[in-house]
């Protein structure tokens, strides 16, 4: 006996149907990269603000400062990636800096969003575990989640340094929370999410490389 057919799966996330093009044609894999080529010279665009953001880091760690990291979604997965790149460098013989996500204390995240709303699941971490001298780095896909900007917010009042990692065409250009922006210029978001983790790759390397750079920093360098 043959058993009723059940519900129709969903197509895998790299079947054609998820790369389809106009009409519901397969892209092609020439197409796929295409989609990538604008965002990626983007990026290269932006190497006077990534060079920045970056000095502007190592000036922070020199002084005593540690890095705390948020988004959520996908981007909170980010946000353990970067803390770990700084604690504990994948490259042998480069200094570990301190670093935070705080995406990571699943008790923190969940008891303030019951008490006090999604929104303020990092800002209400910010006031009560950063100290002015730190840096903070939020990640948004879109560059509005409303978490991510409070954070950012909470984060400026406290006096830390603030990098925002965007995606999207409308940005955050001008907003009174980010010291530093740096944008992933596309609405797919896979494509947001490949540029974001090449840039905190560059964020973490060129930190490093303004540390090896004797004088660069000035005096005030914490050993």
């Amino acid at each position: 006996m043959t058993s009723p057919a059940g519900p129709a799966r969903p197509p895998a996330a790299d079947s054609p149907a998820d790369l389809s093009g106009p009409a519901g044609h397969a892209l092609d894999p020439a197409q796929l990269f295409g989609r990538r080529t604008a965002p990626t010279e983007s990026l290269a665009d932006q190497a006077t603000a990534v060079a920045d953001a970056c000095h502007a880091m190592a000036v922070r760690f020199h002084q005593g400062g540690k890095l705390v990291v948020f988004g959520t979604g996908g981007a909170s997965a980010d946000a353990q990636h970067v803390a770990v790149e700084f604690v504990h460098p994948v490259i042998v013989g480069k200094r570990a800096l301190p670093a935070i996500s705080l995406t990571a204390d699943v008790a923190t995240v969940t008891g303030v969003a019951a008490r006090d709303g999604v929104a303020e699941i990092f800002a209400h971490q910010i006031r009560y575990l950063a100290e002015p001298e730190d840096i903070a780095i939020g990640i948004s896909a879109d560059g509005q989640d409303a978490s991510v900007l409070a954070g950012l917010a909470a984060a400026r009042d406290r006096g830390l340094l603030t990098i925002a990692l965007v995606g999207g065409t409308d940005g955050l250009a001008g907003h009174p929370a980010v010291d530093h922006l740096l944008t992933a210029p596309s609405a797919d978001p896979r494509v947001v999410k490949e540029l974001h983790v090449t840039m905190y790759h560059l964020l973490w390397e060129l930190v490093h490389v303004f540390f090896e750079q004797p004088g660069v920093l000035g005096p005030e360098v914490v050993a």
